[in-house]
């Protein structure tokens, strides 16, 4: 008797889905993009909390970005937190995730791919990240927000503008046009001297490898340290021309 292959199930997104259309979505981004094109981050995340409930969703990688989820529940307690499980993350990631759900007042929501790490080796083959990395970041990160995100009607970035050049005209509020919802990028105009300043004022745990070489941190096999007077992102991906994984482009 032959052995059945079972298709992967997809999880079912967390979010309490959409109560406004498209077009009303792109109108309070458009006109929210004028009145906070200069506001503080405080200022941005009041307005969000107050606007879109529980239809707002904080993304978080747990690299440079854990003092997003800390503002943000401020304003918006309870406020769902997705940090995307991609199977590839360093031991400092994950234990910043743990120290964070510790410290406040959020669900902090596992966003997984439909396929684990070894079963996306046996389909493509190991190492997928090596020899095809768009691919891998698909699978592993843009197709799982997606799921998520369609649930939920903005979301909020840690993107900053001094990232890099593609993001350094980002604006604290954007309709997002790709997934069809508002987009909050509240600590856009923040350095990294700004994001540690408030980590250490708040008590907000950060992940490690950002003091030890890592100001940008993705997937432990993607991710190397950066030189100094190296661009911020220069360890992501390096020796390729990938710059993004694909979540905010």
């Amino acid at each position: 008797m032959s052995e059945t292959t079972m298709a992967p199930v997809e999880p079912a997104p967390h979010g309490p889905g959409r109560h406004r259309s498209a077009e009303e979505l792109k109108a309070l981004a458009e006109a929210a993009s004028v009145q906070f094109a200069d506001a503080s981050a405080e200022e941005v995340v009041t307005w969000a909390a107050e606007t879109f409930g529980d239809s707002l969703a904080v993304a978080c990688s747990m690299a440079g970005d854990t003092v997003l989820p800390h503002l943000v529940s401020q304003h918006a307690p309870g406020v769902d937190v997705l940090f995307l499980q991609t199977g590839y993350h360093f031991a400092e990631t994950i234990g910043t995730r743990d120290a964070l759900a510790g410290t406040i007042d959020a669900r902090i929501i596992e966003v997984l791919p439909i396929q684990t790490v070894p079963e996306q080796d046996a389909e493509y083959g190991e190492k997928l990240w090596s020899r095809n990395p768009t691919l891998c970041c698909q699978l592993r990160k843009v197709d799982p927000i997606n799921r998520e995100l369609a649930s939920y009607e903005a979301w909020i970035t840690g993107v900053r503008r001094e990232d890099n050049a593609l993001r350094a005209n980002t604006p604290l509020v954007e309709w997002d046009a790709k997934h069809e919802m508002v987009k909050i990028n509240p600590i856009a105009a923040w350095t990294f001297d700004d994001v540690l300043d408030y980590a250490g004022s708040n008590g907000v745990p950060i992940n490690l490898l950002l003091t030890d070489g890592y100001p940008s941190i993705g997937c432990e096999p993607c991710t190397r340290q950066v030189a100094p007077g190296e661009d911020p992102r220069a360890g992501r991906w390096a020796g390729l021309a990938k710059t993004e994984c694909g979540l905010h482009v």
